[in-house]
């Protein structure tokens, strides 16, 4: 079988695709591969310097690209709401929305709203931006919600609904764990309520296995330094699956891309399956309640 790489992207022309986190790591990779194949990509980003410095490094090496800047801090729901209110007055129609931005294993932080850092960052900023940008998506053919998990969803991973901020026993791993585990429990959810309601808009999931980025920042040196030397792709390969999931014209909703090699640690993208708990239908519907509650965002589908 062919291995995917961007040569494979169709011509993006006249689609809009919004990319959080997109400065730097997959999320740069994923908005310059699309940006050179046609797409007005937008760079959603917390530190609008550093994304002014990446949409400069995109139009050097594809000078015909559209790209534009977008302030946004994922870690905050008042932020969230008003980069929300921003996009959707400057793009009428959004074809992808890629849910990129992340981090993992911090230290014991919180949002500017109370949440753990990486469950308010990671699942709860994306549900609430999905959420609010959805009219923009709905009346579009073939428009797509991209989210971005990670191998971490089967480490330790479970959802804390008792204590979705682990104030009880703060730990790094079981944080990242549930962040990313309800990425998953979400994009299925999603999709099931978008074919429920007969939508054409599809959600997926992906993630980029080993991927040599900044993400692994808060890793100390003696475990970060090996295991990028032994168990780390590049970031352009780290994107592929996520690259396949918004462009791929056989790729459907409900699917997981990640990369095909041992692990799914690296390799180019295929279909993957992702952890039996990611599918229980119970707890996504518990957290998808819980979401709302939190986030004071509610999907209308109809």
């Amino acid at each position: 079988m062919a291995k995917w790489t961007t040569t494979d992207i169709p011509d993006q022309t006249g689609r809009t695709a919004i990319v959080t986190g997109a400065n730097s790591g997959l999320g740069f990779e994923t908005a310059t591969a699309l940006a050179a194949k046609g797409a007005r990509v937008v760079l959603a980003v917390r530190d609008l310097d550093k994304g002014k410095a990446a949409a400069e490094r995109i139009i050097a090496d594809t000078p015909a690209a559209r790209v534009e800047l977008q302030r946004l801090d994922l870690g905050s729901l008042a932020q969230v709401r008003a980069a929300a209110e921003e996009l959707k007055a400057a793009h009428p129609r959004i074809d992808l929305l890629v849910n990129n931005a992340g981090v993992m294993y911090p230290p014991k932080q919180y949002t500017a709203d109370g949440f753990e850092l990486q469950f308010g960052t990671n699942h709860l900023g994306h549900f609430a931006l999905t959420g609010l940008l959805l009219e923009h998506l709905l009346p579009v053919h073939g428009s797509r919600v991209v989210t971005v998990s990670s191998v971490g969803h089967r480490i330790r991973a479970s959802i804390h609904f008792d204590d979705l901020n682990l104030d009880k026993k703060y730990s790094k791993l079981e944080g990242y764990g549930q962040s990313k585990l309800a990425n998953l429990l979400f994009t299925y959810e999603l999709q099931r309520r978008l074919a429920a309601a007969g939508q054409d808009t599809a959600a997926l999931a992906a993630h980029p296995g080993g991927s040599n980025t900044d993400l692994g920042r808060h890793l100390p040196a003696v475990i970060r330094v090996p295991a990028m030397q032994l168990f780390s792709q590049s970031a352009a390969m780290g994107a592929l699956p996520t690259l396949r999931a918004g462009t791929d014209p056989a790729a459907r909703g409900g699917q997981y891309y990640g990369p095909g090699g041992v692990g799914g640690l690296s390799g180019h993208p295929v279909l993957a399956e992702s952890s039996k708990q990611s599918h229980d239908t119970e707890i996504a519907r518990r957290l998808w309640e819980v979401s709302e509650d939190l986030t004071g965002v509610s999907y209308s589908l109809n």
